[in-house]
């Protein structure tokens, strides 16, 4: 345990935040995603919902604001309006710690060729179907 460190993010998720670089990706998933079929590296959280561990790795993680586009969730087909309760609870998530940042519809194959491309992919208990979620890391600026 440390200090003002969310208990969900483990010693393997916390060293890879680490060492995730600015632009890298990381995808967290509900339970019936193909995780170990998509990750190029696996870190499972079972047993815990996608919106504590998103809310986990926005507490440490900065979102990139280079890019237009940095935060995208999966789609309930190819519906990209549709907003099934868990996306709605994702957005508002993301949203208290990155209030300028939208949360983009990303479908099937689209999503799918994201994922397989992310540093990591982080695979959570969730039972909501579609509950999946890429964070695109962006840079701590200096203090002045």
């Amino acid at each position: 345990m440390l200090k003002g460190i969310d208990p969900l993010l483990s010693p393997e998720l916390l060293a890879t935040l680490r060492a995730m670089g600015h632009g890298d990706e990381i995808a967290v998933v509900d339970g019936n995603y193909p995780a170990l079929e998509h990750a190029r590296r696996l870190i499972r959280l079972d047993g815990h919902g996608i919106v504590a561990v998103i809310n986990a790795i926005l507490s440490v993680m900065p979102i990139d604001d280079f890019v237009p586009e940095a935060v995208f969730r999966s789609t309930v087909s190819d519906d990209t309006e549709r907003l099934d309760p868990i996306h709605q609870q994702m957005i508002a998530c993301c949203a208290r710690h990155e209030p300028k940042r939208r949360v983009v519809p990303l479908v099937g194959q689209d999503f799918y060729s994201r994922v397989k491309a992310a540093h990591a992919v982080v695979q959570t208990g969730e039972p909501a179907l579609y509950a999946n979620m890429i964070l695109r890391k962006g840079v701590i600026y200096p203090s002045n």
